[in-house]
């Protein structure tokens, strides 16, 4: 019989589907005095090859605590999760190791990834309002791509009660 950790392990297939359905990916980088610091993001998840579901990208200002903080160690740990009753619990957690890219057509790119996520039509269209706003603010800005080094997951959905 598999153990309790097996039975609510989500494939890869249901965790990709997860991240992409979810909207907020809780950061925990490593702060400047040794605690963990955690700041929730818009992300967006960009292919890495041909068939890849792709990687978890955020953009971030450059001179924000978690851009700092990635500068001085680029190990991030990274959580989205779902549910209020223990019974509906699931989330996906990696452990990361974040690229920094300061190139301005990248991190437009990024920002303008997450916008079509976030606030564009069905269709993915952005107002011009929108894509000028990115456009000022991408040489402020960093985009982080989260390299995978660890999955973990769960969907206590799975125990059907049973705990």
């Amino acid at each position: 019989m598999p153990s309790r950790r097996e039975q609510i392990r989500m494939s890869r297939e249901e965790s990709d589907a997860f991240l992409d359905g979810e909207r907020t990916v809780i950061c925990a980088s490593n702060g400047v005095g040794g605690w963990p610091h955690l700041m929730p993001l818009w992300y967006v998840r960009r292919p890495t090859g041909p068939g890849a579901a792709g990687e978890v990208w955020a953009w971030t200002f450059a001179k924000s605590q978690k851009a700092r903080n990635v500068e001085r160690d680029r190990r991030v740990t990274l959580q989205v999760d779902a549910g209020e009753h223990y019974a509906e619990l699931r989330g996906v957690m990696l452990e990361t190791e974040a690229v920094i890219h300061r190139d301005v057509e990248t991190v437009r790119g990024v920002g303008l990834d997450v916008f079509r996520r976030y606030a564009g039509t069905a269709s993915g269209e952005l107002d011009d309002g929108t894509i000028a706003m990115v456009e000022s603010q991408a040489a402020k800005r960093i985009a982080l791509q989260f390299v995978e080094r660890r999955r973990v997951s769960w969907d206590h959905r799975k125990l059907a009660g049973a705990y």
